[in-house]
Parts: C-alpha cells; sequence; structure tokens
C-alpha cells in the first residue's frame, strides 16, 4: 500500500481557518477528490478534528475507507473506521487492501505522518496569512519538487495555485 500525503497551504504553510479551509478553490477540490477516490480501493486517514470540519453533507467521503483517528475509545461514527493511532489507522487500511492510504490532515496527523510517506501532493495558494491553523514548509533538502499545473485565481478559485508533487529523496 502507498502512503500519500495531500494538503493546500498558503506561502506561511496555513492550512485552517475557525476550522474550516480559509479559501474557496474548485480547481483544488476536484483534484482532492479525483486523486483520493482513484480506482475506488483508496483510503483517507484524518484526526478527529479534520473529520468534524467536513461538511456533514460530505460525511464520509464517498468511495472511499474512511478512517478518523483520536485518543477518545468512545469516538464512533457510522460508516468510519476508528483508530487510536496513525499506526492502527494505516493497519486498517492495510487490512482492507487499500491501494493508496491518503493522509488528509490535520496539522497535528500532517506533522506526525511526515516521515511515513513516499508522496506529498500540495496545492500551494499563492497568497500569505490565511489562518491559524499551521504546518512545517517542505524543503527540498528532502523532498524532490515536481510543479504539475498553475490555477489562476477566477470566481471559482479565490487565489492563484500552484500544484506540485513533493517526493522524498533517496
Amino acid at each position: 500500500m502507498q502512503r500519500k500525503m495531500i494538503l493546500a497551504m498558503d506561502l506561511d504553510g496555513c492550512i485552517g481557518k475557525d476550522d474550516g479551509l480559509p479559501w474557496r478553490l474548485r480547481a483544488d477540490m476536484l483534484r482532492f477528490k479525483r486523486l483520493t477516490v482513484g480506482e475506488g480501493n483508496n483510503a483517507v486517514l484524518m484526526g478527529r478534528t479534520t473529520w468534524e470540519s467536513l461538511p456533514e453533507a460530505y460525511r464520509p467521503l464517498n468511495n472511499r475507507l474512511n478512517i478518523v483517528v483520536t485518543r477518545n475509545q468512545e469516538y464512533t461514527v457510522e460508516g468510519v473506521k476508528i483508530a487510536s493511532s496513525i499506526e492502527k489507522g494505516l493497519a486498517l487500511a492495510e487490512e482492507k487492501e487499500s491501494e493508496v492510504c491518503w493522509i488528509i490532515g490535520g496539522a497535528n496527523v500532517y506533522e506526525q505522518c511526515r516521515e511515513l510517506v513516499e508522496e506529498v501532493h500540495v496545492t500551494m495558494v499563492e497568497t500569505n496569512d490565511s489562518g491559524e491553523i499551521r504546518v512545517g514548509l517542505f524543503t527540498e533538502d528532502y523532498w524532490e519538487k515536481e510543479v504539475v499545473e498553475t490555477v489562476p485565481s477566477d470566481d471559482k478559485n479565490e487565489h492563484e495555485t500552484t500544484y506540485m508533487i513533493l517526493r522524498r529523496r533517496s
């Protein structure tokens, strides 16, 4: 099973604001869905706060095994697998023979998984200081960068974005 991370962040490493995304980026949302669904046998692993920030109409994320990591042993959600740790969440994805386990947030989960993934799919939002939730930046010392696409701002994409794939250097 492959392990990949996917996130959108601004130039300062901001990924969230007020328990949600700081921007409206339709192109990024469509890419997120296409990548994380894949051929239909993928998992998405997220922390409880990220799960709860998803709009109810989209929970659980269709056509993907949804895994929520929480320390709260009483936490249950219909249609979702609950794991008490990142390692147990990854093991659940492996047991279900997921092709890719996508790490989708939040900041704490990203930081814990940084050393566990082969690829990081980043949408760099061309703005600064978008919110209060941040992750560390990915330096070229450890990651090779492939720029895939630039999307200009328009009525459905609040800011210009650059989509790139980072692959761990050997």
